[in-house]
């Protein structure tokens, strides 16, 4: 049971489990579970993919979809009695990498949007008012995110500048939030709170 904690970043690689465990951490609640959900259908494999987690979840679940002003749907959806889960923090942040059309370069330094940095800003702000145990009695936030940083190095100026936007961003996250759980093979490993 999650308890006033305000604010969990649960994160952890492809295929970890840190979805599902998220979703059981919402159930356990025993709250009313707002679902946003930051994935685009870009191709078939990815609707795919949204299908099976639309079916996953439990009907009662209200679902919204925003892929990029994360801040304010978090704004408008949280409230007492109210956890909101927010899967996840990695599409977000390659929806708003990507949001304009840029061409990034395949060398040299890569100059992010500035839409990138004003939503990250205004979700740390945000999250940061929700983090510790007082912010619990506004609603609950649960942020699911990928741990990327843990393979090789990515190949190509926009692959690395992703992979360390997202250490940056879980790192800016886990700070704010009141817990941080890192799962593996399906098993959560409580790295910063109160165990879950």
């Amino acid at each position: 049971m999650m308890g006033a904690t305000g604010c969990t970043l649960v994160f952890g690689g492809a295929r970890s489990g840190k979805s599902a465990y998220a979703e059981q951490l919402a159930i356990a609640s025993g709250k009313e579970v707002v679902y946003i959900a930051t994935a685009r259908a870009g191709d078939g494999e990815m609707a795919v993919r949204i299908a099976h987690h639309q079916r996953q979840r439990p009907a009662a679940w209200t679902t919204v979809e925003e892929p990029l002003a994360l801040a304010g749907a978090l704004r408008q959806w949280r409230a007492p009695g109210r956890l909101v889960l927010v899967d996840c923090l990695t599409l977000w942040l390659s929806n708003l990498m990507f949001a304009d059309g840029t061409d990034y370069p395949d060398v040299g330094e890569i100059a992010l949007p500035e839409r990138f940095h004003a939503e990250r800003a205004a979700l740390l702000d945000v999250l940061a008012g929700a983090g510790g145990a007082a912010g619990g009695s506004a609603g609950e936030i649960v942020l699911v995110s990928n741990e990327v940083g843990m393979g090789i190095v990515p190949y190509g100026a926009i692959s690395r500048a992703f992979t360390d936007e997202a250490g940056r961003l879980n790192q800016a996250v886990a700070a704010v939030c009141s817990r941080a759980v890192f799962v593996a093979a399906g098993l959560p490993l409580v790295l910063k709170g109160a165990p879950c």
